[in-house]
């Protein structure tokens, strides 16, 4: 059997072969140590190799790097060597301490201040029992005591960080995620509400006059087929742009579309009246479109509700804003049912704009919308 599989292409090891060199170099730590003790030679020649080892895997065994360099600390302890002890006595205590913040940084709470605990404990026995600091024993428990303590704060504060970054990170990714269905189900609803008030109303004009106008019926019915066909067609450009790119604007629609919407209005029996005002020129993708669903939100509640045949559209484009103005002169509708009014109050928001949306001192119903545009957008 091999030990050490062959390296990968690109010259990774694989995952068994790590595991390997990980366990092994924990488990050659404490034998230099002991080497030392025979061999002789320099006094750091092989005591840093045997706690750089501990360190180098520290990343990917965090417990057992822990447990070697204590099992080190009891073997330094022992060694017939006194007058380098307290070199190597310094040098696994700052590798112990690492060991103890880079737990409280990657685990959870109990197991590193389960390891904080248990180094701390192994430090003072091993201290006390083989006399590290003769004649300085409570000073230096104290620092002892200090030392993993600060270690362990530093490394659960780096912890609280990193979760309170991915919570955030996971929060703005959910609400990226709401909005995007919110903007969706607004598309949705405004595209399939102004056609189905104009299939209903010309439905129901199809189904008085079949038996006494039969032309007129046929028309009205030609109408719910069109705008049947248009909203079809609406929806599965939606859902193809979803399922390519994520985002429905494959045929991106806008104040351009203006006839289409008079014209479907206008089958329905009501004439929309549209009024320029100011400089035309380009405006940016989401203020157009929010501005042409306005319209068509404020004139599908014509349609259904008003009661009348004729409303008034006013856009005025100013040097730092677009004004939008829908008029009726009908009996109005019910406030607050429906999405319709929210939508559009909602579409405005977003934009930083003004909204408002109410009957007329002379009867009617009156929505007016201000979306700023930046200067110099053309």
């Amino acid at each position: 059997m091999r030990l050490i599989p062959r390296l990968r292409p690109g010259g990774r090891v694989p995952e068994r072969g790590r595991a390997v060199v990980t366990w092994s170099a924990l488990a050659l730590s404490p034998l230099l140590l002991l080497c030392w003790t025979r061999v002789g030679g320099s006094p750091y020649a092989l005591p840093l190799p045997a706690v750089a080892l501990p360190l180098l895997v520290l990343p990917r065994r965090p417990g057992p790097a822990l447990g070697v360099l204590l099992a080190e600390l009891v073997v330094m302890a022992s060694l017939p060597l006194p007058e380098f002890r307290v070199d190597i006595r310094y040098l696994l205590i700052v590798g112990i301490d690492l060991a103890v913040a880079y737990l409280a940084a990657a685990r959870s709470p109990r197991v590193s201040a389960a390891a904080a605990v248990a180094a701390l404990a192994a430090q003072i026995v091993v201290g006390t029992a083989f006399e590290l600091w003769p004649g300085y024993a409570a000073t230096s428990a104290v620092q002892v005591v200090a030392g993993i303590v600060i270690v362990w704060l530093a490394g659960t504060t780096v912890r609280l960080r990193r979760q309170n970054a991915e919570a955030r990170r996971a929060h703005i990714a959910a609400e990226a995620v709401q909005a995007e269905r919110l903007r969706i189900a607004r598309e949705l609803h405004d595209m399939v509400a102004h056609s189905m008030g104009v299939i209903a109303i010309q439905a129901g004009v199809a189904g008085r006059v079949i038996d006494t106008q039969p032309a007129e019926a046929r028309d009205a019915l030609r109408a719910v087929e069109d705008a049947g066909r248009d909203t079809l067609a609406g929806l599965r450009r939606m859902l193809g742009a979803l399922r390519t790119s994520g985002e429905p604007d494959a045929a991106p629609v806008g104040l351009a579309d203006l006839d289409g919407l008079v014209a479907r209005s206008a089958n329905a029996g009501v004439r929309v009246d549209v009024q320029w005002r100011g400089e035309r020129r380009p405006l940016p993708p989401e203020a157009d479109l929010s501005a042409f669903r306005i319209i068509q939100e404020a004139v599908t509640n014509v349609v259904r509700h008003a009661g009348t045949d004729r409303c008034a559209v006013v856009i005025d484009q100013l040097d730092d804003e677009l004004v939008l103005d829908v008029t009726d002169d009908g009996r109005g509708g019910p406030q607050g049912i429906g999405y319709g009014l929210a939508g559009m109050r909602e579409r405005v928001t977003l934009l930083r704009g003004d909204f408002t949306a109410g009957p007329r001192p002379g009867g009617g119903f009156r929505v007016n919308a201000r979306i700023p545009v930046p200067v110099g957008v053309r």
